[in-house]
């Protein structure tokens, strides 16, 4: 109990009063049982999934509070068969992020060589979890790089990729089927007409299709691990994008996730609107201060 105290201290000075932090600042919403529940609850429920996302805002202190909670009371009863995986570290880092999990380069390395985001500091809290109790991290994303080329010049430029690129991504060809995971997509980027191609929705199924792949290869090599997925909500919101991705790699894996909203109802939630969206919805009070 003294080194979560100490990690939460050091490493989580924007929510330093963490152990306080709890029931006033979020309320978790299990939507099939239609009641609120409990970060314990969510874990027991762990108990028949092997993989939870929890998709985030990536600026919201109580969200981190919370990834930081789970992912430790997860690797508390699951001990050495608990990971985490995450989007924000690209494939070709991790070998840095493995040498920095083993104590071989300090994290002034890890920042620069690794590409972690402006905000890690959101994330180092979880990271030194993992790394004093010797549990993998998943460099789960596909590198920039790749997804800028798609960007520019559609899924068939990754074709003239060599065999060391190609192995950062998912295997080819990227599945970029339409339906409810497109129309979503287009909505955020305002409507149909203005995407100029698909272009931009190819990168973004490569983005959820590494993602997915990176969990399902651990996995295969890791039977029986629990893991715990971080990335923006959109990624995993109704169960499309990246889980979407991963149940075509290994559609055996449970998942379960979870969808994050720091919403100005907090105060008395609109539950119906966010029901679609996950197996638990965390709504966190709007007026925190945000990480960035």
């Amino acid at each position: 109990m003294k080194l979560i105290t100490f990690i939460l201290i050091t490493f989580l000075p924007a929510i330093a009063v963490a152990q306080e932090l709890p029931a006033t600042h979020y309320k978790i919403y299990n939507t099939s049982a239609q009641k609120l529940i409990s970060p314990d609850d969510i874990i027991n429920d762990m108990a028949n999934a092997d993989v939870l996302f929890f998709g985030e805002e990536h600026n919201d202190s109580t969200a981190h509070y919370l990834e930081f909670t789970l992912f430790k009371k997860l690797s508390e009863k699951y001990p050495q068969k608990t990971a985490l995986s995450m989007e924000m570290f690209q494939t070709d880092c991790q070998l840095v992020l493995n040498e920095y999990l083993a104590g071989l380069i300090r994290e002034k390395n890890l920042i620069t060589d690794a590409r972690t985001w402006p905000n890690y500091k959101d994330y180092k809290a979880i990271i030194e979890l993992a790394k004093i109790n010797h549990l993998p991290v998943i460099a789960a994303n596909a590198p920039t790089r790749y997804t800028n080329m798609v960007t520019r010049s559609g899924l068939d430029i990754l074709k003239q990729l060599d065999t060391q690129a190609k192995s950062y991504l998912a295997p080819l060809p990227i599945d970029t089927a339409t339906g409810a995971y497109y129309d979503k997509f287009a909505k955020i980027m305002g409507g149909h007409a203005s995407m100029p191609g698909m272009q931009i929705y190819q990168s973004q199924n490569l983005w959820d299709a590494t993602m997915g792949w990176s969990i399902a290869k651990f996995m295969k090599s890791h039977p029986g691990f629990k893991i715990l997925q971080l990335n923006g909500g959109f990624h995993s919101e109704e169960k499309l994008g990246t889980v979407a991705q991963l149940k075509k790699y290994a559609p055996k894996l449970h998942v379960l996730n979870i969808a994050t909203y720091a919403d100005d109802s907090f105060d008395n939630p609109d539950w119906s609107k966010f029901t679609g969206m996950a197996d638990y919805i965390i709504v966190t009070d709007p007026k925190l201060p945000k990480t960035f």
